[in-house]
């Protein structure tokens, strides 16, 4: 037996051939090579549609980013379409209150002709960040900080998560 490629076969080549021979056998021996063979197409079968649906999932989120980013570079260059009404510029401050302060309920909102009415309870250390926030919303033109400011939550029920939201 010899190590060499001049006409005989490698040891590489035998176990290949060894293999590639068991393996026919398996798939097509006469009592379970029918199972087997629909065991092997299923499994590839959910491969195939894991990988499609992988696909699909990724191109999605790669979609949403260039949503985003879209959306990101418009409000950048000040081409957001202002509030249609007074009641979107509420909605849409109220959204934001929820990323920018514990207790979101404790606020009331409103708005006329994009001037915005802030009041209710808030902690000292969530004040500032929230009038940053909403004076740069696109279509507010005005606030008018009417909020209670505590430095804790104390006694105040709206600040102790009793608030309605």
């Amino acid at each position: 037996m010899a190590l060499t490629r001049g006409g005989r076969m490698t040891i590489l080549n035998r176990i290949a051939t060894l293999a590639l021979g068991a393996t026919a056998m398996y798939y097509f021996d006469p009592q379970l090579g029918r199972r087997r063979r629909a065991l092997l197409c299923d499994t590839f079968t959910a491969l195939r549609n894991d990988a499609a649906d992988c696909l699909l999932s990724e191109g999605k989120q790669a979609a949403d980013h260039v949503r985003g980013w879209t959306a990101g570079a418009r409000s950048g260059l000040g081409l957001d379409e202002p509030p249609a009404s007074d009641r979107q510029l509420t909605e849409r401050v109220r959204a934001q209150l929820g990323r920018l302060v514990s207790h979101p309920g404790a606020i009331s909102v409103t708005a006329t002709a994009g001037d915005l009415t802030l009041s209710g309870h808030i902690l000292a250390a969530e004040h500032d960040a929230l009038l940053t926030a909403v004076t740069a919303m696109t279509g507010v033109q005005r606030v008018d900080d009417r909020l209670q400011v505590h430095e804790d939550a104390g006694n105040i029920p709206q600040l102790q998560g009793g608030a309605e939201r």
